[in-house]
Protein backbone atom coordinates (compact mmCIF):
# COMPACT_ATOMS: atom_id res chain seq x y z
CA UNK A 1 0.00 0.00 0.00
CA UNK A 2 1.09 3.54 -1.07
CA UNK A 3 1.21 6.20 1.64
CA UNK A 4 1.80 9.15 1.37
CA UNK A 5 2.54 12.31 3.85
CA UNK A 6 2.05 16.12 4.02
CA UNK A 7 3.80 18.14 6.49
CA UNK A 8 2.60 21.64 7.59
CA UNK A 9 5.22 24.39 6.16
CA UNK A 10 5.78 26.99 9.17
CA UNK A 11 4.92 30.61 8.73
CA UNK A 12 8.29 32.44 8.32
CA UNK A 13 8.81 35.43 11.06
CA UNK A 14 7.58 38.84 10.55
CA UNK A 15 10.37 41.46 9.15
CA UNK A 16 11.93 43.92 11.71
CA UNK A 17 11.68 47.44 10.96
CA UNK A 18 15.45 48.96 10.12
CA UNK A 19 17.19 50.43 12.70
CA UNK A 20 17.10 54.38 13.39
CA UNK A 21 19.95 55.56 12.50
CA UNK A 22 21.78 57.55 15.68
CA UNK A 23 23.32 61.37 14.91
CA UNK A 24 25.87 60.49 17.95
CA UNK A 25 27.60 57.37 18.03
CA UNK A 26 28.58 55.66 21.04
CA UNK A 27 31.20 53.27 18.80
CA UNK A 28 33.05 55.82 16.27
CA UNK A 29 35.48 53.02 15.77
CA UNK A 30 33.30 50.07 15.39
CA UNK A 31 34.59 47.69 17.62
CA UNK A 32 32.76 44.92 19.14
CA UNK A 33 31.54 46.18 22.67
CA UNK A 34 31.49 44.18 25.90
CA UNK A 35 28.14 42.31 26.38
CA UNK A 36 27.02 40.17 29.56
CA UNK A 37 25.75 36.53 29.68
CA UNK A 38 22.56 37.51 30.45
CA UNK A 39 22.13 39.79 27.57
CA UNK A 40 23.78 37.07 24.80
CA UNK A 41 21.04 34.44 26.49
CA UNK A 42 18.53 36.59 26.08
CA UNK A 43 19.46 38.01 22.49
CA UNK A 44 19.62 34.34 21.65
CA UNK A 45 16.19 33.30 22.65
CA UNK A 46 14.44 36.12 20.87
CA UNK A 47 16.17 35.16 17.79
CA UNK A 48 15.46 32.00 17.63
CA UNK A 49 11.63 32.00 18.94
CA UNK A 50 10.35 32.56 15.40
CA UNK A 51 11.73 29.31 14.33
CA UNK A 52 10.85 27.38 17.77
CA UNK A 53 9.40 23.58 16.25
CA UNK A 54 6.14 22.40 16.98
CA UNK A 55 5.81 19.08 18.46
CA UNK A 56 4.61 17.79 15.63
CA UNK A 57 7.06 18.78 13.29
CA UNK A 58 9.80 17.05 15.04
CA UNK A 59 7.04 13.84 14.37
CA UNK A 60 7.27 14.46 10.96
CA UNK A 61 11.12 15.11 10.76
CA UNK A 62 11.82 11.64 11.62
CA UNK A 63 9.29 10.13 9.54
CA UNK A 64 11.18 12.34 6.76
CA UNK A 65 11.76 10.61 3.59
CA UNK A 66 15.47 9.26 3.39
CA UNK A 67 15.59 8.22 7.07
CA UNK A 68 14.79 4.59 6.08
CA UNK A 69 14.91 1.32 8.33
CA UNK A 70 14.25 -2.17 8.51
CA UNK A 71 11.37 -3.21 9.50
CA UNK A 72 9.99 0.50 7.00
CA UNK A 73 7.50 2.26 8.73
CA UNK A 74 6.36 2.82 5.57
CA UNK A 75 6.94 2.23 1.96
CA UNK A 76 6.30 5.05 -0.43
CA UNK A 77 6.52 2.95 -3.97
CA UNK A 78 5.65 -0.41 -5.16
CA UNK A 79 7.99 -2.98 -5.25
CA UNK A 80 8.54 -6.64 -7.31
CA UNK A 81 11.63 -8.65 -6.76
CA UNK A 82 12.64 -10.61 -9.18
CA UNK A 83 16.01 -13.04 -8.94
CA UNK A 84 17.38 -13.46 -12.84
CA UNK A 85 17.51 -16.66 -14.45
CA UNK A 86 20.17 -19.22 -14.11
CA UNK A 87 23.68 -18.35 -15.48
CA UNK A 88 25.57 -20.46 -17.37
CA UNK A 89 28.26 -21.08 -14.22
CA UNK A 90 24.63 -22.03 -12.27
CA UNK A 91 23.81 -24.53 -15.25
CA UNK A 92 27.79 -26.13 -14.70
CA UNK A 93 27.08 -26.28 -11.03
CA UNK A 94 29.60 -23.92 -10.40
CA UNK A 95 29.14 -21.18 -7.31
CA UNK A 96 30.75 -17.68 -8.92
CA UNK A 97 30.25 -14.79 -7.09
CA UNK A 98 33.52 -13.11 -7.63
CA UNK A 99 32.30 -9.06 -8.92
CA UNK A 100 35.48 -9.56 -11.23
CA UNK A 101 33.62 -11.76 -13.21
CA UNK A 102 30.06 -10.52 -13.30
CA UNK A 103 30.06 -8.37 -16.88
CA UNK A 104 31.37 -11.89 -18.40
CA UNK A 105 29.48 -14.08 -20.76
CA UNK A 106 30.00 -16.62 -18.17
CA UNK A 107 27.89 -14.56 -15.85
CA UNK A 108 24.70 -14.56 -18.52
CA UNK A 109 21.76 -16.11 -18.65
CA UNK A 110 21.85 -19.81 -19.65
CA UNK A 111 19.37 -21.40 -22.13
CA UNK A 112 16.92 -22.54 -19.66
CA UNK A 113 17.95 -19.03 -17.74
CA UNK A 114 16.61 -16.92 -20.85
CA UNK A 115 13.16 -18.99 -20.65
CA UNK A 116 13.60 -18.11 -16.98
CA UNK A 117 13.71 -14.51 -17.31
CA UNK A 118 10.33 -14.66 -20.68
CA UNK A 119 8.55 -15.98 -17.80
CA UNK A 120 9.43 -13.60 -15.30
CA UNK A 121 8.46 -10.78 -17.51
CA UNK A 122 5.40 -12.29 -18.82
CA UNK A 123 4.23 -13.02 -14.58
CA UNK A 124 5.20 -9.36 -14.16
CA UNK A 125 3.02 -8.31 -17.28
CA UNK A 126 -0.31 -10.31 -15.12
CA UNK A 127 0.41 -8.89 -12.29
CA UNK A 128 0.54 -5.31 -13.64
CA UNK A 129 3.57 -4.54 -12.55
CA UNK A 130 4.20 -1.75 -15.60
CA UNK A 131 0.39 -1.09 -16.60
CA UNK A 132 1.05 2.92 -15.78
CA UNK A 133 4.99 3.10 -15.64
CA UNK A 134 7.60 1.08 -13.91
CA UNK A 135 11.55 1.15 -13.31
CA UNK A 136 13.56 -1.47 -13.49
CA UNK A 137 16.58 -1.46 -11.44
CA UNK A 138 19.02 -4.55 -11.98
CA UNK A 139 22.58 -5.15 -11.21
CA UNK A 140 24.71 -4.82 -14.34
CA UNK A 141 26.05 -8.67 -13.08
CA UNK A 142 25.26 -9.84 -16.73
CA UNK A 143 22.34 -12.41 -16.29
CA UNK A 144 20.68 -9.47 -14.25
CA UNK A 145 20.89 -6.94 -16.77
CA UNK A 146 19.84 -9.47 -19.34
CA UNK A 147 16.72 -10.26 -17.26
CA UNK A 148 15.95 -6.64 -16.61
CA UNK A 149 16.08 -6.06 -20.94
CA UNK A 150 13.90 -8.92 -21.35
CA UNK A 151 11.73 -7.29 -18.73
CA UNK A 152 11.53 -4.22 -20.44
CA UNK A 153 10.64 -5.60 -23.90
CA UNK A 154 7.73 -7.41 -22.71
CA UNK A 155 6.50 -5.01 -20.55
CA UNK A 156 6.92 -2.33 -22.94
CA UNK A 157 9.47 -0.37 -20.82
CA UNK A 158 12.06 1.87 -22.53
CA UNK A 159 15.37 1.34 -22.06
CA UNK A 160 15.73 5.21 -20.06
CA UNK A 161 13.30 3.20 -17.00
CA UNK A 162 16.19 0.39 -17.20
CA UNK A 163 18.51 2.08 -14.20
CA UNK A 164 21.32 -0.13 -13.13
CA UNK A 165 21.97 0.36 -9.46
CA UNK A 166 25.32 2.56 -8.74
CA UNK A 167 27.49 3.75 -5.67
CA UNK A 168 28.29 7.12 -5.91
CA UNK A 169 30.68 6.43 -2.76
CA UNK A 170 32.79 3.65 -4.74
CA UNK A 171 31.95 4.91 -7.73
CA UNK A 172 30.70 1.01 -9.09
CA UNK A 173 27.80 -1.13 -8.99
CA UNK A 174 27.49 -3.15 -5.62
CA UNK A 175 24.36 -2.77 -4.52
CA UNK A 176 23.42 -5.45 -6.09
CA UNK A 177 26.11 -7.78 -6.65
CA UNK A 178 25.63 -11.76 -5.79
CA UNK A 179 26.35 -12.06 -2.41
CA UNK A 180 30.18 -13.23 -1.69
CA UNK A 181 31.54 -16.71 -0.64
CA UNK A 182 34.89 -16.73 -0.13
CA UNK A 183 36.06 -19.81 -0.48
CA UNK A 184 33.70 -21.60 -1.50
CA UNK A 185 33.99 -19.46 -5.10
CA UNK A 186 34.52 -22.36 -7.81
CA UNK A 187 33.25 -25.22 -5.91
CA UNK A 188 29.60 -27.02 -6.43
CA UNK A 189 26.49 -25.60 -5.71
CA UNK A 190 25.73 -28.14 -2.91
CA UNK A 191 28.76 -26.60 -1.14
CA UNK A 192 26.46 -23.47 -0.36
CA UNK A 193 24.48 -25.44 2.10
CA UNK A 194 27.53 -25.17 4.31
CA UNK A 195 26.91 -21.70 4.28
CA UNK A 196 23.44 -21.46 5.02
CA UNK A 197 23.88 -23.84 7.86
CA UNK A 198 26.14 -20.97 9.55
CA UNK A 199 23.54 -18.58 8.44
CA UNK A 200 21.05 -19.72 10.55
CA UNK A 201 23.65 -19.92 13.85
CA UNK A 202 24.19 -16.16 13.10
CA UNK A 203 23.87 -13.27 10.64
CA UNK A 204 27.47 -12.36 11.60
CA UNK A 205 29.26 -15.19 10.44
CA UNK A 206 31.18 -14.67 7.45
CA UNK A 207 32.27 -17.83 4.62
CA UNK A 208 36.32 -18.39 4.76
CA UNK A 209 37.87 -15.62 3.02
CA UNK A 210 40.03 -16.33 -0.62
CA UNK A 211 42.81 -14.16 -1.85
CA UNK A 212 41.63 -13.99 -5.58
CA UNK A 213 39.16 -10.71 -4.59
CA UNK A 214 36.24 -12.68 -4.05
CA UNK A 215 34.11 -10.67 -1.08
CA UNK A 216 33.00 -12.92 2.06
CA UNK A 217 30.19 -11.88 3.32
CA UNK A 218 27.43 -12.14 6.10
CA UNK A 219 24.12 -11.78 6.16
CA UNK A 220 24.97 -8.27 7.83
CA UNK A 221 26.79 -7.03 5.56
CA UNK A 222 24.29 -7.76 2.60
CA UNK A 223 21.94 -6.52 4.92
CA UNK A 224 23.84 -3.57 5.10
CA UNK A 225 23.87 -2.93 1.04
CA UNK A 226 20.04 -3.92 0.50
CA UNK A 227 18.80 -1.49 3.49
CA UNK A 228 20.98 1.55 1.35
CA UNK A 229 19.40 0.69 -1.94
CA UNK A 230 16.18 0.88 -0.62
CA UNK A 231 17.36 4.24 1.02
CA UNK A 232 18.19 5.17 -2.29
CA UNK A 233 14.90 3.99 -3.90
CA UNK A 234 12.70 5.64 -0.93
CA UNK A 235 14.47 9.08 -1.81
CA UNK A 236 14.45 9.20 -5.21
CA UNK A 237 11.25 7.88 -6.42
CA UNK A 238 7.81 8.78 -5.06
CA UNK A 239 4.19 6.68 -5.50
CA UNK A 240 6.18 4.97 -8.42
CA UNK A 241 6.62 1.08 -9.26
CA UNK A 242 10.33 -0.11 -8.83
CA UNK A 243 11.17 -3.72 -10.41
CA UNK A 244 14.75 -4.78 -8.39
CA UNK A 245 16.71 -8.16 -10.28
CA UNK A 246 19.15 -9.55 -8.30
CA UNK A 247 21.72 -11.45 -10.06
CA UNK A 248 21.39 -14.29 -6.98
CA UNK A 249 18.67 -15.17 -4.16
CA UNK A 250 20.29 -14.13 -0.76
CA UNK A 251 20.13 -10.27 -1.81
CA UNK A 252 16.31 -10.62 -2.15
CA UNK A 253 15.74 -13.02 0.74
CA UNK A 254 17.75 -10.64 3.02
CA UNK A 255 16.06 -7.70 2.03
CA UNK A 256 12.94 -9.32 2.47
CA UNK A 257 13.41 -10.66 5.73
CA UNK A 258 14.31 -6.99 6.73
CA UNK A 259 11.09 -5.57 5.25
CA UNK A 260 8.74 -8.04 6.94
CA UNK A 261 10.78 -8.59 10.10
CA UNK A 262 11.54 -11.79 9.86
CA UNK A 263 14.62 -12.70 11.79
CA UNK A 264 17.52 -12.10 9.51
CA UNK A 265 18.63 -15.96 10.26
CA UNK A 266 15.72 -17.63 8.62
CA UNK A 267 16.23 -15.42 5.10
CA UNK A 268 16.67 -18.82 3.66
CA UNK A 269 13.52 -20.03 4.38
CA UNK A 270 12.30 -17.52 1.72
CA UNK A 271 14.61 -18.67 -0.87
CA UNK A 272 13.68 -17.47 -4.45
CA UNK A 273 13.83 -19.88 -7.52
CA UNK A 274 15.77 -18.66 -10.56
CA UNK A 275 13.35 -16.36 -12.30
CA UNK A 276 10.91 -15.96 -9.64
CA UNK A 277 8.89 -12.58 -9.00
CA UNK A 278 7.75 -11.80 -5.92
CA UNK A 279 5.31 -8.52 -4.79
CA UNK A 280 6.14 -6.87 -1.66
CA UNK A 281 3.53 -6.99 0.65
CA UNK A 282 4.76 -5.31 3.86
CA UNK A 283 1.02 -6.42 5.29
CA UNK A 284 1.93 -10.00 4.35
CA UNK A 285 4.24 -11.67 6.92
CA UNK A 286 4.77 -14.98 6.10
CA UNK A 287 3.15 -17.59 8.78
CA UNK A 288 5.70 -20.84 9.90
CA UNK A 289 5.27 -23.11 11.48
CA UNK A 290 8.30 -23.81 14.76
CA UNK A 291 8.63 -24.84 17.88
CA UNK A 292 8.12 -22.04 20.19
CA UNK A 293 11.28 -21.58 21.33
CA UNK A 294 12.36 -20.25 17.91
CA UNK A 295 12.45 -16.33 17.09
CA UNK A 296 9.57 -15.26 15.01
CA UNK A 297 10.35 -11.52 14.09
CA UNK A 298 13.30 -9.44 14.50
CA UNK A 299 12.93 -5.45 15.35
CA UNK A 300 15.88 -4.16 14.82
CA UNK A 301 18.01 -6.31 12.33
CA UNK A 302 20.51 -7.06 12.03
CA UNK A 303 20.59 -7.16 15.72
CA UNK A 304 18.88 -10.54 16.01
CA UNK A 305 18.90 -12.76 19.20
Amino acid sequence: MIVTSSSSIANPPPHLPPPTPSTTSKNPNNAFLPISRRDLLAALTVTAAPFALHPMSLQNTASARGLFQMPPVRLINRYFLVRAGESEYESWGVINTNPVAKTSVDSGLSEKGKKQAVRAAFDLKEMGACDTSCWIWPSITQRAYQAAEIIASVNGVTRSNIVPEYSEEKKEQVFLDARGLGAYEGKKLEAVSEVYASDTISPRIKPPPIDDGTPNESVSDVFVRVTQLMSILETQYSADTVIIVSPDSDNLTILQAGIVGLDLRRHRELSFAPGEVRFVDTNSVPTYKQPASAVYKCLNPPNCT
